[in-house]
């Protein structure tokens, strides 16, 4: 049964795991969403220009904590953007560092800042072969490129054809499948060894492909990888809510200024960073199933990526909230997620 109104919910502080901060001013608009919520956050490196080398990480990092509100306790777990010109070097330099915990791999030109990503993940084999050696985890934004694949079975195309070689070349090569959407990708981590992961965002647990085209084209659902079918959304529900170690929780909070969303070709992305453990909650509790609701925001992702459970904590209480219709973006407004509707659970002060 479902929380009954005004229950408390106290859970250990949570992770993010999968994060888009932005730059400039609308990164000082944004980070105190997360820090509010979230201890610590892997932080996406598909800025303009993107996240390249150790001294780029560096860089952002630092301009990530100038952004923090005042008194935040906030840890920016920074990742590389790979590329065909990144070398072993960088790779060991960044490791070496201790403030960077993961390389990206984007395929060129799948989402948002994609350009220049690799066009194969078997381009990138040396790249793969010393992350194996020096154990830094490789994140994937799971989709085909080839234009010949239908948008709905990129993920599955990418694992068939891409990831599952490559993991047969470098079977030791620690992997997070970012985002996962569909009923296959699911299947992926389950039969895989202890070094695959995936991550699992609010907005996929929550919605099916048709939120899309609800009474028209609704440009603020749309995202990269794309809403799938109900019977995918229900795979991953199943493996959120099986308190299996390696799903976890990673928002993919994707913030975009309305303009660039509700336009021709508009931006891929879901805002949801400023209610993502109350959505997070309201999934678990609709599924009378909060006992599971730590082990997945707090616990599962840390101990996969090596880290210490944090120590605080975060209290919920089961009360509805209205999100708000925008939100600032730097000089600019965003849509997030249930703008102008309710969410179930209210984070506490």
């Amino acid at each position: 049964m479902p929380a009954a109104p005004g229950q408390i919910l106290q859970i250990r502080q949570p992770d993010d795991f999968h994060l888009h901060l932005r730059d400039g001013p609308a990164l000082s608009s944004l980070v105190g969403y997360s820090a509010r919520q979230f201890r610590r956050a892997i932080v996406m490196p598909n800025l303009r220009p993107p996240v390249r080398s150790l001294n780029d990480a560096l860089s952002y990092r630092q301009r990530i904590y100038q952004s923090l509100p005042p008194g935040a306790s906030f840890e920016a777990l920074m990742t590389l953007y790979l590329t065909e010109a990144t070398t072993p070097a960088m790779l060991r330099e960044a490791k070496q560092s201790g403030i960077v915990f993961a390389a990206k791999y984007y395929p060129a030109g799948a989402t948002t800042n994609s350009e220049s990503g690799v066009r194969a993940l078997a381009n990138i084999d040396a790249l793969l072969a010393v992350m194996e050696e020096i154990n830094l985890p490789l994140l994937v934004h799971g989709e085909s490129i080839d234009p010949q694949v239908d948008v709905f079975d990129r993920e599955r195309i990418f694992l068939e054809r891409e990831l599952g070689p490559a993991l047969q070349r470098f079977p030791g090569l620690r992997v997070v499948l970012e985002h996962v959407t569909t009923t296959e990708g699911v299947d992926f981590v389950m039969t895989a060894g202890a070094n695959v992961a995936a991550t699992l965002t609010a907005h996929h647990l929550l919605l099916n492909r048709n939120a899309l085209f609800a009474g028209g084209f609704r440009p603020n659902h749309y995202c990269l990888p794309v809403l799938k079918r109900e019977s995918h959304r229900q795979r991953l529900l199943q493996a959120a809510l099986s308190g299996h170690p390696r799903f976890f929780a990673g928002t993919d909070s994707a913030p975009h200024a309305r303009e660039r969303k509700e336009q021709d070709c508009g931006c891929a992305g879901i805002f949801t960073a400023s209610t993502a453990v109350e959505l997070y909650a309201e999934v678990f509790d609709q599924a009378d199933r909060l006992d599971l609701l730590e082990a997945f925001l707090s616990e599962h992702g840390a101990r996969f990526y090596r880290l210490p459970l944090n120590e605080g904590s975060i209290r919920l209480r089961k009360q509805e909230q209205v999100v708000a219709s925008s939100l600032p973006m730097g000089s600019e407004m965003l849509v997030p997620l249930r703008a102008g509707e309710s969410v179930a659970w209210t984070l506490q002060n």
